[in-house]
C-alpha cells in the first residue's frame, strides 16, 4: 500500500487506511478515488498529492 502527502496541507492519504470517516474504506487504491475527489482538510485536488518515498 502507498501513501500520498498533500502538498497543500499535510494530509497524509495512506492507502491502508482510507479514510472512513469520509466514507473511504481502508485498501483503497489512491488512484481509484475518483476523478473530482479532494483534500477533506483543504480541498485540494488529487493533483496536489504526491507518491511519498518509503
Amino acid at each position: 500500500m502507498k501513501r500520498y502527502l498533500c502538498e497543500v496541507c499535510g494530509l497524509i492519504y495512506d492507502e491502508a487506511d482510507g479514510l472512513p470517516d469520509e466514507g473511504i474504506p481502508p485498501g483503497t487504491p489512491f488512484d481509484e478515488l475518483p476523478a473530482d475527489w479532494v483534500c477533506p482538510d483543504c480541498g485540494a485536488g488529487k493533483d496536489a498529492f504526491t507518491l511519498q518515498a518509503g
